[in-house]
């Protein structure tokens, strides 16, 4: 996704990267004239391999050594490893083995049967990995190659580096094939920009994090980074997920297998509106990147879930929004992706479902969002932030009410472009945006709110139901003030018109030469 057009104020995105790039572009010439789709689960499955080879390989000099509360270990015993949380590998999946084995013809099945001795031996990982790299149609040359160009990846000494680095890797692999694929990588990877943003807006430092849609787990990612980079660590938050594609489904299990993070997804892949696989989970925090505007779901009419009005057959936007107000908890916060109509669309009752959520008092902040973020999409989406607990939720910092209030922000014009289709969040946007919502809450330490003409605006619900419920920023924010030159009116009006006649009388002559010029060639009159 990096490209030559990626401005100065784009340096601190996540497009700024190193070794990954320079990785991708060597795993992409060996890709051949394989399909991004089908080569995606190629390459992650053996950074996978290549991650729990490591971690278990460190673990196992640790018992080799046998030093202090190792020692006397032995460094076969499975459950030495299973007691610290590692994977166990067997001699035949260890990545020293299969990199001595990359140039032999067999490769693909020694891989296969790598994989399958894995998920034999760590019940997690039953059915998650993939196991098709001895078909005819993958390149056991090449594939001999990826695996030697994925053994140069450097992980330090420390196992935090460790999974850092591959995690990192993981990112952005997810990120290219998005890219490559175009609208089908929508289905499984949201920009890491986008996640950030809403993770940074929610703040979940301990509690219950949901995603009904939960595609290749980014929103966990992010959830648990941030959580670990506010004074947390793993395990602060109990992650629960859903995901209806069987294949992103073992992409997030991986996702955050990589990383040591421990999530009930349910026991199977499965339709959020055919088989709720959470039915009581009640969430302190909900993130989620629904499939925009889907004509193609199921519907029950009595569903429980339809609190505020039955949504439409031909468009989920609102299925989605109450299966998330739904899923929360008393004091919880939802934040999640939607097509721009589902701010101001009054088709099919979606009008009316909105006004009632609006006048329930749920609708804490909605931000307009550029264009050009999405792979699936290039047309701009918004987010809009939910809560139950306007009154001061529960949380780290304190909350002043917020009864009857919305805030709109208008962030259309915020993002650096990084090549010529795609555009992202820089840290300071993303910085910019947060501190609004959280100076407007009242918590501590992020400055005193105020309106800001084009960009923010605290608005009542009375100034709501006079735009007709209608959600659009843009409505609420006005115009950005123009900074005053100093130059009077009089004196600026007398320059305009002065300028313009010049226009007039240059424009005058550019006709009159045309028209003499036309004559000459035997046109006009």
């Amino acid at each position: 996704m990096a490209g030559k057009t990626k401005s100065s104020s784009a340096k601190d995105s996540a497009a700024n990267i190193g070794f990954e790039a320079k990785l991708w572009l060597a795993a992409d010439k060996l890709r051949n004239n394989m399909d991004a789709a089908e080569y995606k689960h190629v390459v992650l499955g053996l950074i996978f391999l290549k991650y729990i080879s490591d971690s278990f390989e460190e673990h196992r000099a640790k018992l080799l050594a046998g030093e202090g509360d190792f020692a006397g270990a032995n460094p076969e015993d499975k459950d030495e490893y299973l007691a610290a949380n590692v994977f166990w590998v067997p001699k035949e999946a260890r990545w020293a083995f299969l990199q001595a084995s990359a140039k032999q013809p067999t490769i693909g099945k020694l891989v296969d049967d790598a994989m399958v001795a894995i998920e034999r031996d760590n019940p997690r990982l039953k059915g998650v990995l993939p196991k098709d790299y001895a078909r005819p149609a993958l390149d056991k040359h090449r594939l001999g190659e990826l695996i030697d160009l994925i053994g140069t990846i450097g992980l330090g000494d420390q196992s935090n580096r460790a999974k850092d680095v591959l995690g990192r890797v993981y990112e952005y692999f997810l990120t290219q094939f998005a890219s490559a694929e175009g609208k089908n990588g929508g289905q499984f990877y949201t920009p890491s920009c986008v996640v950030r943003l809403l993770v940074e807006m929610i703040a979940p430092y301990k509690g219950r994090v949901y995603d009904p849609c939960c595609g290749s787990g980014g929103m966990f990612v992010q959830s648990e980074k941030f959580a670990e980079t506010h004074g947390g660590k793993v395990g602060d938050i109990s992650i629960y997920g859903q995901e209806s594609n069987s294949t992103t489904r073992r992409l997030a299990l991986m996702n955050l297998a990589i990383r040591g993070i421990e999530a009930d997804l349910g026991p199977e892949q499965a339709d959020t509106f055919r088989r709720d696989l959470h039915p009581d989970l009640r969430a302190d925090y909900v993130l989620a990147n629904p499939p925009f505007n889907d004509s193609d779901w199921f519907r029950k009419d009595d569903d429980v879930r339809w609190q505020f009005g039955v949504p439409p057959k031909g468009n989920a936007n609102f299925a989605w929004v109450q299966h998330f107000i739904h899923h929360l908890a008393p004091h919880g916060i939802a934040g999640f992706v939607l097509a721009n109509g589902s701010m101001s669309s009054n088709q099919s009752g979606e009008g009316d479902i909105r006004r009632s959520i609006i006048e329930a008092d749920l609708v804490d902040c909605m931000i307009a969002m550029p264009g050009q973020l999405f792979y699936s999409t290039q047309i701009p989406v918004c987010l809009w932030f939910l809560t139950r607990g306007k009154s001061g939720r529960h949380g780290q910092h304190g909350q002043r009410a917020r009864n009857g209030q919305t805030l709109f922000i208008d962030a259309r014009k915020v993002g650096s472009m990084v090549d010529r289709t795609h555009l992202e969040l820089t840290t300071d946007d993303i910085t910019r945006i947060a501190n609004t919502y959280h100076a407007w809450r009242g918590e501590q330490g992020v400055g005193t709110y105020e309106d800001i003409p084009g960009f923010c605006k605290s608005a009542v619900l009375e100034e709501i139901r006079k735009h007709g419920h209608v959600l659009t920023p843009g409505r609420y924010v006005g115009a950005e003030d123009v900074e005053d030159d100093g130059e009077p009116f009089e004196e600026k009006m007398q320059k305009l018109s002065a300028t313009l006649e010049q226009q007039f009388a240059e424009s005058a002559r550019l006709e009159k030469e045309i028209r003499k010029n036309m004559k000459g060639l035997g046109y006009g009159r």
